[in-house]
């Protein structure tokens, strides 16, 4: 994750644009994400956007106009490290994501809509914000990973990355891996069970024991369709069920139960 880029045959080159690279290398050196590095699958470049200010301290930040408190990020260093890394990738409209509380909520299906992206570059907020001609002029996007106000975009860059990157071609073990998961056809994933067969009593649902893997992928859907309807109900509005299925949520709703 050094600064520059090197021709490759990445299928997504990532950069990201902070003031704290060190909060990165924990969770960009570990697991999945530098599984796919390793691969050569993708590409992360964590940029210290500091090193784009002009006066000998290095500013970044300042007071905000008409007062207030704490402070605003400037935009000349976010848009000459912006403008620095299309320079370097050859694409001048590569997306440029604001991490920041303001942003859409985001969802799997915005990730797979950044995965589908050669080249991203994200931004982590700070203090209290940007100044506004970032957001007007500069980013493409911005993003929130929930409502609530962290102390940086740092941390939610990390969780974009990491969402984006699993969907990658090569990835997971199994294609099939991203498509059973929670969110991916707009239901929330089935009960899971392993070994051992019973455990403190509790025994794993005989069907999954027999072999039929036709009543296996039935009892998946059905639990799956089932879990969502008790946890997250609004995202059934948009699952695509069948006849079948609808009747199966009808009678839960109605307490007649499963059967």
């Amino acid at each position: 994750m050094r600064p520059g880029v090197d021709a490759g045959p990445f299928t997504m080159h990532i950069d990201v644009l902070t003031l704290f690279p060190g909060m990165f290398e924990g969770p960009f050196n570990q697991s999945m994400v530098k599984r796919a590095a390793d691969r050569d699958v993708v590409k992360i470049v964590v940029r210290d956007f500091r090193q784009y200010a002009h006066d000998r301290h290095h500013t970044v930040d300042d007071y905000p106009f008409g007062g207030g408190t704490g402070m605003v990020l400037k935009p000349d260093a976010i848009f000459e490290a912006v403008e620095d890394t299309r320079r370097e990738l050859g694409d001048q409209t590569c997306p440029a994501i604001l991490l920041t509380p303001q942003g859409r909520v985001f969802n799997h299906r915005i990730a797979q809509e950044l995965a589908q992206q050669k080249n991203l570059i994200l931004i982590c907020g700070h203090y209290e914000g940007v100044d506004e001609r970032v957001r007007e002029h500069l980013v493409t996007d911005e993003i929130s990973i929930g409502d609530f106000v962290l102390t940086g975009g740092e941390l939610a860059a990390m969780v974009v990355v990491d969402a984006v990157v699993r969907l990658l071609p090569n990835v997971l073990a199994s294609e099939e891996a991203a498509l059973d998961e929670s969110y991916a056809r707009g239901l929330l994933e089935y009960p899971q069970y392993t070994r051992p067969r019973v455990y403190r009593g509790w025994e794993v649902p005989e069907v999954l024991l027999s072999g039929n893997h036709q009543e296996i992928a039935r009892w998946r859907r059905e639990q799956a369709i089932i879990r969502t309807l008790q946890r997250r109900p609004d995202l059934l509005a948009g699952a695509a069920l069948s006849n079948e299925e609808q009747t199966i949520v009808e009678r839960i709703k109605s307490g007649r139960g499963f059967n």
